[in-house]
């Protein structure tokens, strides 16, 4: 299980700075800067990408947190208003302070030391436990908080849903995902704007999500790809539907008997919320499914932190994110 529709019926960071404060875009530009052009063999190109629409689906009616996260999600228009907002107001989010509770940044966390740029913002913040967050968050668009508050409070809910699903699934205890291993939830807003050379540049690489499992509000446009058996498939978007992904340490702790999709992202804006353990929490693959000699543990048990701190100086690298932490056979 790679991913899934969980569907209810009916330049430098001080010049990029600059540039956000001189016009009402960053991206208002005749032609792609060559910072932001990928290799041959990494974009997206003009070629057509198979699109799949085979993604297994499963019908949660009767969830009243599925029905109010999409509703909400109608309501998501407000996250292009932010981004059309002026220039000044977007500037005062503007950091590349990981610690910072809610900012706006260009490309990714690494633009300083990356070789080639993405084409993309990106808003992000932790929403649990909202009371101690909301009041750190954007107070424009005026609805903001009311809108994200309400929605993040229904996606937990359905998380947590899920992760208890999976849990029985893998024969585990329901509450096993529960407590320090999400208890953490982030919610990550991409915007891909219009490009003048787009087959030249990529929203966000190849990668694998780090975390628990995430919670994509994919849109009704083409712009998630995932790899699989050695190409890009393009995932079909659903109406009224959400998109779960398996993150990286669900793939451990059920030892990998569950697998996290390596995606990009091409084009159009998503918001996702990402469930993730807290930095102490101990990852390690469960025990009663590794039990015997015919089932031996695949990773060795690591504190969260180290992983995530690995994992973001690999840059996404899939492979060499997780080698340190798997176990000779």
């Amino acid at each position: 299980m790679d991913c899934l529709h969980i569907i209810r019926p009916y330049f430098s960071f001080n010049r990029i700075k600059k540039l956000w404060r001189n016009s009402s875009s960053w991206y208002n530009v005749q032609s792609l800067p060559e910072n932001y052009i990928f290799p041959p063999e990494i974009r997206p190109g003009k070629h057509n990408v198979t699109i799949c629409n085979t993604i297994p689906v499963v019908d949660l009616e009767g969830t009243d947190a599925t029905w109010k996260i999409l509703k909400a999600g109608q309501e998501f228009g407000f996250f292009r208003e932010f981004f059309e907002m002026a220039a000044e107001d977007k500037a005062k989010l503007y950091s590349k302070d990981p610690s910072r509770i809610c900012r706006l940044y260009t490309s990714s966390g690494n633009y300083d030391n990356e070789q080639v740029h993405f084409w993309r913002d990106n808003l992000r913040h932790p929403c649990h436990p909202l009371q101690e967050f909301i009041e750190q968050w954007l107070e424009k668009p005026t609805r903001y908080r009311e809108i994200v508050g309400a929605s993040s409070v229904e996606v937990r809910k359905l998380g947590l849903r899920i992760l208890g699903m999976i849990s029985e699934g893998l024969g585990l205890d329901a509450e096993y995902l529960r407590g320090d291993l999400s208890k953490e939830l982030l919610l990550s807003v991409n915007h891909y704007p219009p490009c003048p050379e787009p087959s030249l540049r990529l929203g966000l690489p190849k990668h694998s999500d780090p975390n628990l499992i995430t919670i994509l509000h994919q849109g009704d446009v083409h712009g998630l790809q995932v790899f699989k058996d050695g190409e890009w498939i393009g995932v079909e978007p659903i109406p009224n539907a959400l998109v779960v992904n398996i993150g990286l340490q669900l793939q451990i702790i059920s030892n990998g008997m569950l697998k996290s999709s390596e995606h990009r992202a091409v084009t159009n804006s998503s918001d996702a919320f990402f469930f993730i353990p807290c930095k102490d929490s101990i990852v390690e693959p469960a025990k009663t499914l590794t039990n015997n000699e015919q089932n031996p543990p695949l990773f060795r048990a690591f504190q969260f932190k180290e992983f995530y701190i690995h994992y973001a100086a690999k840059m996404g690298n899939t492979e060499a994110a997780l080698d340190p932490f798997k176990l000779q056979a």
